[in-house]
């Protein structure tokens, strides 16, 4: 059984995570679960992943069908994760459409 302790550690580490994915621009509190879901727990973890691949894990997780716009937010993590001095424009999930 885990003490008190533990769970309280996980539960800070979570929320530290959850912060850290926030500052993805286009991430609020709903993508930030959701990639945290997919053990995501910091920016830098974006930088080698695959946005299609993140999209349809998504699909898998929620067992139906994820609207593209989280495939689009995805893509502009992902652009956020790699690019040193990314450009504004691109800082702009609906900028990332098919």
């Amino acid at each position: 059984m885990r003490s008190p302790e533990s769970h309280m550690t996980s539960y800070s580490e979570q929320a530290a995570a959850l912060k850290e994915l926030q500052r993805i621009p286009g991430v609020g509190p709903s993508i930030a679960q959701d990639l945290y879901d997919q053990g995501y727990r910091k920016v830098e973890d974006l930088k080698r992943a695959d946005p299609d691949a993140m999209y349809e894990r998504q699909e898998q997780l929620q067992r139906c069908h994820v609207d593209r716009c989280w495939l689009y937010v995805a893509r502009c993590a992902v652009y956020f994760a790699k690019t040193v001095d990314p450009e504004p424009d691109k800082l702009k999930w609906w900028n990332w459409k098919d």
